[in-house]
């Protein structure tokens, strides 16, 4: 099964792989402009985000502070970290050359022109930032559904069928916020997207990289493999996705609820991740994805009233998608630079923050006395996670491959 860590020849008959040789290193490779414009974006986002609840500074009154926050996180910080493993995996996948240079640099800069149109709906209007936005994801999508159907990949088909979903839901976003004032009901279904795509992504990459990791151990007993369980695994995740996004209260939510966070712990123990802990570039992986269980469990506790439904949002956004994220973009990024496959004390410290941060951000519902403290604190700490990302990883990303180490 092709990951995103193969970056060995590919299979017999598929078109030559290599990286672009002239031009900036930057556009050479999928992974590199978007992990670095997402990290850098996810700082800028929240020390505007802090700064405007702190009454210091005013954005996005055109749009809608909350709306804009929400959209920045999941279509603007999200999209760039998901564009970087589409476009680094799906070459793996089909054996085909990345997508680089120019056509790279192209994609980048309507990703850029989104963000920027977000920061001055005030400037040039809700609608015409809007439409700049909406420009990215459909590119990425047609991008992606071309190299997948060109390399003959069909059963990674699938994994389109997600993104069309985000795609969708960035679309159902702009019209909620500026028509009816809350996007409620696109940020669920652009989060079940996201969620949805970890499911099934995840299920090939998590196993796949512990059992190599076990291997190289010596270990005899490896995850179990792809079965039906797994598949019935993700589609009760989907059903009860698909229940949340359109009606997030209520018994038959929680029940379908607590079901898929059953089945997805079971999943998860199938792993064996207790057996990585020598080694957090593996282990992280799991931990982010027991986020999913827990997410589901949240979900069931929201739709009975038993916790509020922002916190059981933030858990999903925070906790699954954004700990996924951190742990695939630095593995991605020693891999595929020339690195050790192995995690540094600052990575790790990485791992600790953005941990933090989802387990404070659910706090406020708990304690809402201190509701300032808490959005500080986890603001600090998402602050922190992919600060200490760009400090260690950005010199890679923006520098030549080294000879592979390992």
């Amino acid at each position: 099964m092709s990951t995103i860590d193969q970056t060995q020849t590919p299979r017999r008959g598929a078109v030559p792989r290599g990286l672009l040789q002239t031009g900036p290193v930057l556009f050479s490779y999928g992974f590199r402009p978007f992990f670095l414009g997402g990290a850098i974006w996810a700082c800028v986002t929240m020390v505007l985000w802090i700064a405007t609840l702190a009454g210091q500074i005013e954005i996005a009154s055109a749009y809608g502070l909350y709306a804009w926050h929400a959209h920045e996180m999941l279509f603007g910080f999200g999209s760039a970290i998901l564009a970087g493993f589409f476009l680094t995996a799906v070459p793996n996948w089909t054996g085909r050359l990345p997508v680089s240079g120019w056509p790279l640099a192209g994609l980048f800069s309507l990703w850029c022109l989104g963000r920027l149109a977000m920061l001055f709906p005030d400037v040039i209007g809700a609608l015409p930032a809007a439409t700049m936005d909406a420009l990215f994801l459909p590119a990425l999508l047609t991008i992606s559904a071309r190299e997948i159907i060109a390399g003959k990949q069909w059963k990674n088909l699938k994994v389109l069928i997600g993104l069309g979903v985000l795609t969708a839901a960035n679309l159902g976003f702009h019209y909620e916020a500026i028509v009816i004032g809350a996007a409620d009901y696109a940020s669920r279904f652009g989060i079940s997207a996201y969620i949805t795509l970890i499911c099934v992504i995840g299920g090939r990459i998590i196993p796949s990289f512990t059992r190599n990791w076990l291997a190289k151990q010596g270990a005899t007993r490896f995850p179990a493999p792809f079965s039906r369980f797994d598949m019935i695994t993700i589609l009760a995740s989907v059903a009860a996705l698909l229940l949340w996004s359109l009606s997030p209260e209520g018994v038959v939510t929680a029940i379908v609820g607590c079901g898929a966070g059953a089945l997805q712990f079971a999943r998860l123990y199938r792993w064996r991740g207790w057996t990585t802990t020598s080694e957090t570039l593996v282990t992280i992986l799991h931990i982010a994805y027991l986020f999913v269980p827990f997410g589901f469990v949240a979900i069931a506790a929201s739709a009975l009233g038993w916790i509020d439904r922002a916190s059981a949002t933030h858990i999903l956004t925070v906790g699954t998608m954004s700990a996924m994220m951190l742990a695939v973009m630095t593995r991605a990024t020693r891999g595929h630079t020339g690195r050790q496959l192995t995690a540094s004390k600052m990575t790790n410290l990485c791992y600790a923050a953005i941990l933090l941060c989802a387990l404070v951000r659910p706090l406020s519902a708990i304690l809402p006395a201190y509701l300032v403290l808490i959005y500080a604190s986890a603001g600090l700490f998402w602050l922190a996670a992919f600060g200490l990302y760009l400090i260690e990883y950005g010199p890679m990303l923006t520098r030549v491959r080294r000879q592979a180490m390992g």
